[in-house]
């Protein structure tokens, strides 16, 4: 299955790497702007925002 999970971020490029390390990751992209990095993959939400928060950063959906 893949999901599209759409996460709002104090720092994209910083969400982007550590995304891109949760098992399941497939594609990451952002748009700096509005804040947020898209994930493609089958990482659960949860893990994300996790992976996220443990590297300093404050991350919601």
């Amino acid at each position: 299955m893949r999901n599209i999970s759409t996460i709002h971020v104090d720092c994209v490029g910083t969400t982007i790497l550590v995304s891109a390390s949760v098992t399941g990751v497939t594609a990451a992209s952002a748009d700096r702007e509005a804040a947020q990095a898209t994930v493609e993959g089958d990482a659960a939400t949860d893990d994300l925002l996790a992976a996220v928060e443990d590297a300093g950063y404050e991350a919601s959906t």
